[in-house]
């Protein structure tokens, strides 16, 4: 190792180097590529800075003046890139190294500046590195070292293309270190494809000695007290940095306006920030101008506080690598860290499966109460160090005038009651196990209405908030509420009422001038709106529709039948009824197998069958003789050389041509040529009256006519 390195080394107060540290530093290895897995906050930036000083420094123990870069190290977000900067700055502080970065976020023309003057390593992020390369901003022609760090996480978020871009344009004859945190399928091709015999390194003695220092606690909460568990956290444990990881952006708004209503000092950390709100809030966490941060996962890449204490998952990542990043957040350099687990009851089974897959043990138990949080405080008050301190010079006049006047209850009470201001209260938890108390009757209510309604957008969810604090009631007191055109209805319970039109004043009004008045009995349209004005009626418009049983299918019972005689009038008064002829069919019902039919015998002559060509019929259906069909061979469609068919016509125009050419047509229309009317015959013989020629019979014998009686020309004649 050169003598500035370590020198700068100890002057941190570095005693040993982790066992990530150890590896890559290995003499055996100097100038090899490495593929190397380690967790965050193994050490791994101190490592690379080290593994590449050989490299760039060769024998001498100083860098020459600034030029062309000679090391690029490669993160993922701003925040890990500005960081590795910090770090590597320390570390060649000695040996005069010119360091710039190149990242997202800040000004481009600064970052072209820095260049042209000369830098020994640029630390970069993948996109602004590309953009620079592109506009000639950056040389990398003497580049000895290419550093990747965090390899895994550029590719989830979308780098590949721009990686392999910029290993493209790097000289090929330089030291490849690629740092992941795995080693999937995408960072093996990467490094196969852009690394040089590299050798595989994997800490995961040193993982499992990191995480070592790491306490996790997953914590059973009831569904309705995830934020306010995370509260009691916070307040538990007090700690000076504390993180606290969300999913989503959303939640991250939603949690940090939660924790600054009650009085913590928080930032927020997520994608849609600025790179300047982004510095402010890290710098306001170091400097302890804030102590809690709520940030998404990607957004919290890098960071680097001094005094993280307390990791807090606010929710559950969706893998255990992700777990075991959030949870490096802490526990680093020797010091202790506690990472909790905030699981809902629905997300035990998942809870255990990351903690598994990550190969960790928590230990399960409830949030802090409200007890805990207390006791915890009182235990921290008596324990400060203020009690065992001198009482100083410039004390003494101000503790004589105290001690005075007042007693030393009075002075303790003071001081309880100073102490406990500065803190925020904490929440009264459910029991996780415990199921949700059935809802009680409503009981007596009253009703009252308020002006406005569906036509000026009055909605239930503006009402109740609205009237809860206009008239000092909660939303236990509020039953039904109905919106209706022009009004809305509301119901209260009875003991309410009397304080809610108190709370409201004589003038009986609230919010936007709505008027309330008290109803002497319920409203007529309290059970369900009619739907728009003016719209269609709603499937649930008005009152149900009566249900009727539907008509019995069949004979009618024998019951109805005994009373027939009672209700049909007499015999010698009814009107005498049409005959008809007699049918021998039997009556059939639907539940039982319609009989077969069978065609009546009739005296007419038996149709004859055809055994040669098809006869044509003209327009009176009258028989004329034909010629045979000739047989054609060959393939169909196909013609000889005088044009004449070989084989089956493929359509109703070749058929037709074809019969004209072999002198025989089908005449369908009397004096038509027989290219144009030849075609199919105009039916079968033995077809029933009005309908097409060969059709069946028109019914069941005694049974009504098949439909009305044809009045015009046959279906399909021209007449």
């Amino acid at each position: 190792m050169k003598t500035a390195l370590a020198d700068a080394i100890a002057a941190r107060g570095y005693t040993t180097l982790t066992p990530v540290q150890e590896a890559v530093t290995n003499p055996d290895l100097t100038g090899s590529d490495l593929l190397v897995s380690a967790q965050t906050g193994s050490g791994k930036t101190l490592g690379f800075g080290l593994a590449i000083a050989p490299t760039l420094l060769g024998e001498a123990e100083k860098f020459s003046e600034a030029a062309a870069p000679l090391a690029l190290i490669i993160a993922p977000t701003r925040e890990l890139a500005l960081q590795v900067k910090r770090e590597l700055s320390w570390l060649y502080a000695g040996a005069g190294a010119v360091l710039a970065s190149c990242v997202g976020g800040m000004d481009m023309r600064d970052e072209r500046r820095a260049l042209q003057r000369g830098a020994h390593i640029v630390v970069a992020t993948p996109g602004r590195l590309r953009d620079h390369i592109m506009r000639g901003s950056i040389d990398l022609s003497a580049l000895r070292a290419v550093v990747l760090d965090e390899a895994d996480e550029m590719l989830d978020l979308g780098f590949r293309e721009d990686l392999e871009f910029i290993l493209g344009e790097a000289p090929e004859q330089r030291q490849t270190l690629l740092f992941s945190a795995t080693v999937p399928a995408a960072i093996a091709k990467l490094a196969q494809g852009y690394q040089k015999d590299a050798v595989r390194i994997s800490t995961a003695a040193a993982e499992a000695g990191q995480h070592a220092d790491i306490e996790y606690r997953a914590l059973n909460v009831s569904p309705r007290d995830g934020e306010n568990a995370i509260i009691n956290v916070l307040r538990y444990y007090e700690s000076p940095n504390a993180l606290v990881f969300c999913n989503t952006r959303a939640m991250v708004a939603r949690l940090t306006t939660r924790l600054s209503n009650r009085g913590f000092a928080v930032v927020a950390l997520s994608g849609e920030l600025s790179q300047s709100e982004r510095t402010h809030a890290l710098q306001a966490m170091r400097d302890g101008r804030a102590r809690v941060c709520v940030a998404t996962d990607v957004a919290a890449r890098g960071i680097d506080l001094p005094n993280l204490d307390l990791v807090v998952h606010a929710e559950l990542p969706g893998s255990h690598e992700t777990l075991l990043h959030r949870s490096g957040r802490t526990g680093r350099a020797g010091r202790k860290g506690v990472s909790v687990l905030i699981v809902p009851p629905v997300a035990r089974k998942k809870a255990e499966r990351i903690l598994n897959w990550a190969k960790l043990r928590a230990e399960w138990g409830s949030a802090p109460s409200a007890d805990d949080v207390t006791a915890k405080d009182e235990e921290r008050m008596l324990n400060d160090e203020a009690w065992s301190e001198a009482i100083t010079e410039s004390e003494a006049g101000p503790v004589a005038k105290l001690i005075e006047r007042f007693s030393s209850e009075q002075i303790a009470a003071a001081y309880l009651r100073m102490f406990h201001s500065k803190h925020s209260a904490p929440e009264d938890l459910g029991d996780p196990g415990e199921k949700p108390a059935p809802r009680a009757a409503f009981g007596p209510s009253v009703w009252f209405s308020v002006s406005g309604g569906r036509a000026k957008g009055a909605e239930p969810r503006r009402l109740l908030p609205m009237l809860c604090k206009a008239g000092g009631i909660t939303r236990e007191d509020i039953g039904a509420i109905r919106i209706g055109d022009t009004e809305s209805y509301v119901e209260l319970r009875k003991p309410a009422a009397a304080g809610f039109k108190a709370s409201i004043g004589d003038n009986m009004r609230v919010e936007d001038g709505a008027e309330v008045a008290e109803l002497a009995q319920p409203p007529a349209m309290a059970q369900r709106p009619a739907g728009k004005p003016g719209g269609k009626p709603t499937s649930h418009s008005g009152p149900k529709p009566e249900w009727k049983k539907p008509a019995r299918k069949g004979p009618p019972p024998a019951s109805q039948l005994d009373d027939l005689p009672a209700i049909l009038p007499p015999e010698e008064n009814r009107a005498p009824k049409p005959s008809a002829p007699k049918s021998t069919a039997k009556v059939q019902y639907d539940d039982a197998p319609a009989p077969r039919y069978k065609k009546p015998k009739t005296d007419a002559p038996a149709k004859p069958r055809h055994k040669g060509p098809k006869p044509d019929f003209t327009r009176d259906g009258a028989v004329t003789d034909a010629a045979p069909k000739p047989k054609f061979a060959g393939k169909p469609g196909s013609y000889t050389k005088d044009k004449t068919p070989v084989g089956k016509p493929s359509s109703k125009k070749n058929r037709a041509r074809a019969a004209t050419k072999a002198g025989e047509g089908y005449t369908s229309k009397p004096g038509a040529p027989a290219s144009k009317s030849a075609g199919k015959p105009f039916g079968k013989p033995g077809a029933k009256p009005g309908g097409k020629p060969g059709g069946k019979p028109a019914g069941k014998p005694g049974a009504k006519p098949f439909g009305k009686p044809r009045s015009g020309p046959p279906k399909g004649s021209k007449d």
